[in-house]
């Protein structure tokens, strides 16, 4: 099994996915419309993800995006949250 990648990198790697396709993962947790186990859970699998610097790179190409880049282990939950921010 694969250890699972620094937390904190992955975190800001997650939020910035999340603002980039317009997914406001702070105010989803504030309103309730995620706990703080779905927080944890998708900062996990975010940990889990072989591609952080594809990630990043991505991220440096796309500050305003539709979706996540391809492969993006919370495409799922963050197109939910995106569409719960409308």
């Amino acid at each position: 099994m694969k250890p699972l990648g620094e937390p904190l990198r992955h975190l800001r790697l997650m939020s910035r996915m999340g603002q980039a396709i317009g997914a406001d993962l702070s105010g989803a947790l504030a309103a309730g419309r995620i706990s703080n186990q779905d927080w944890a859970d998708m900062v996990t699998r975010c940990r889990g993800c072989s591609a952080p610097g594809q990630c990043a790179a991505f991220l440096a190409e796309h500050e305003d995006a539709s979706a996540p880049m391809p492969g993006c282990l919370n495409t799922e939950d963050l197109l939910r949250l995106k569409e719960q921010a409308r």
